[in-house]
């Protein structure tokens, strides 16, 4: 039997859970092991104590099913004001559905009930090493320069080429940009590029998240007030436009604007005014404007949530962000690039490295909580792994979902987009077709050999002949991708690109595309 104080450090614990018997079970269990317990019947109490002493707790235990306030919510709404506390969910025999969306809110484990007192201290364990390094590792990169660049954002797909070529234009004017997608796929680093690519460079970026602030301050956050304009305005404040003058703000989730707020806001657009709270005269304000959403602003606009007027003021030049899964090509990239950057702020300082099983995990995943999602899994591996090299074994949350996924499919695009050699990715697993199935689909394609002239005995032309290989490429692979490209020696993107300047349909190759 080990013994009670096994673990390095006494964390803190704050433990949220409605039933009495089980705080007093996960109470016993988590102090055997040395940690000191503090203790929450609800999940309204459990964000009090977080919002008055944020600094003290190490790991939230949450229990998801409980009444007034469920512990999805408690997630949503823990991170809404930005804390970073590890949580580990705990549910009874069932609830593996609410645990994956838990997992997705960004929970860190779950335990089922009734859980064991070896388990929870393992957890707990795992979990404050993630604390520790979490904070050291965050206060790092604040410590780093705040400019992005569009050079700073992965862009191997075709869809973020889209993306960043739009922004580039973008960032030629100061016109209003919407910036849309869902949660996670990276609206804020775009706007920075936006901000840093163009004549604001230099000066101030201000970020609101218009969704995490309370309805009621809203319009003073914003726009300021003066002192004693309300109860409680003991002193004068800005507000984020006149502390973003000269420079760029960032409202994210504009959606969730309230409508008394959304009037003032088409002021400042239309006349570079705004109104401080309590002030009898407008202040003159020199703002680039970027939004974001991940809501469908004219379905808001049609339910009477969001103005009409306002949502074509700031609806000039809209940029939608493709979510991760519909940008695979980008999940090697942007897994060296976690991968590199957390293992060098550990304190060994050694960079590690992803094989390829685990690349072809992450890229078969479908990542919901979009590129916020993989940075935690990333994290939380480098975090944990005991060896110099991530596996499949660092990720069993990920795994867990995907009990069935093909292998071979995602090693080819790893091998697209890592620049190993294709055997090398493929393994064991990759078979090249025999020689049999080679001649069988000449056989198919018919046309197996490319003219190198035409009837008038002229040379062809170097498109004419480029065409006419990848049509061909297309039907000997049976429009398989990754392996036209890779056996064309190009990219992915490069070959997309070619299939549209050719017209060339992919499915059907020797029609043009519609």
């Amino acid at each position: 039997m080990t013994g009670y104080n096994e673990l390095k450090g006494a964390g803190q614990i704050l433990v949220v859970e409605d039933d009495p018997v089980q705080r007093r079970l996960l109470k016993n269990a988590i102090e055997r092991h040395g940690h000191v317990v503090h203790q929450a019947e609800n999940g309204r109490i459990g964000l009090e104590m977080v919002k008055r002493d944020s600094g003290l707790f190490n790991v939230i235990v949450l229990d998801l099913m409980m009444p007034e306030m469920t512990g999805l919510e408690f997630l949503d709404a823990l991170h809404e004001f930005g804390t970073q506390i590890p949580v580990i969910v705990q549910t009874g025999q069932g609830g593996i559905e609410t645990v994956v969306q838990a997992m997705r809110a960004g929970a860190f484990d779950f335990v089922v009930k009734p859980v064991s007192p070896e388990r929870i201290a393992t957890s707990i364990s795992n979990a404050m090493k993630l604390d520790q390094r979490e904070v050291k590792a965050r206060a790092g990169r604040r410590s780093r320069s705040g400019s992005v660049g569009f050079d700073d954002i992965v862009s191997a797909s075709p869809a973020m080429i889209r993306v960043i070529d739009l922004a580039q234009r973008a960032a030629q004017s100061n016109i209003p940009v919407v910036l849309e997608g869902e949660s996670g796929v990276g609206k804020e680093l775009v706007a920075r590029a936006i901000q840093s690519g163009g004549d604001r460079s230099n000066k101030p970026f201000v970020t609101v998240n218009c969704g995490a602030i309370p309805h009621n301050l809203v319009e003073s956050i914003l726009f300021g007030h003066e002192k004693g304009a309300f109860t409680g305005a003991t002193e004068r404040h800005i507000g984020k436009f006149m502390e973003a003058d000269g420079g760029t703000i960032f409202l994210d989730e504009i959606g969730d604007l309230p409508l008394e707020v959304q009037v003032k806001l088409l002021r400042a657009v239309q006349q570079g005014e705004i109104e401080t709270v309590g002030a009898r005269t407008a202040h003159k304000v020199n703002v680039r404007l970027i939004s974001a959403t991940n809501k469908d602003l004219i379905e808001e606009v049609k339910s009477g949530h969001f103005r009409e007027d306002l949502y074509y003021r700031l609806n000039v030049f809209p940029i939608t962000i493709p979510a991760l899964r519909k940008r695979k090509e980008d999940i090697p990239h942007l897994v060296r690039v976690f991968t590199d950057r957390f293992s060098s702020e550990q304190k060994s300082g050694r960079r590690m490295t992803v094989n390829s099983g685990a690349l072809a995990l992450l890229t078969a995943y479908d990542w919901p909580g979009n590129i916020r999602q993989l940075e935690n899994a990333i994290f939380r591996a480098v975090v944990l792994a005991e060896g110099p090299e991530l596996t499949e074994a660092d990720f069993p949350q990920i795994a867990a979902q995907l009990p069935e996924y093909e292998v071979v499919d995602h090693l080819a695009l790893v091998a697209d987009n890592t620049g190993l050699d294709p055997d090398e990715a493929y393994g064991e697993e990759y078979q090249a077709p025999m020689p049999s199935e080679v001649h069988h689909r000449l056989s198919e394609t018919s046309e197996n050999a490319i003219a190198s002239v035409n009837p008038s005995g002229d040379v062809r032309k170097l498109a004419d002949v480029e065409e006419e290989l990848i049509r061909f490429a297309l039907k000997f692979y049976r429009g398989q991708m990754s392996q036209v490209a890779r056996k064309l020696g190009i990219g992915r993107s490069t070959l997309y690109r070619k299939l549209k300047d050719y017209g060339i349909d992919p499915d059907n190759p020797q029609k043009d595309a519609a």
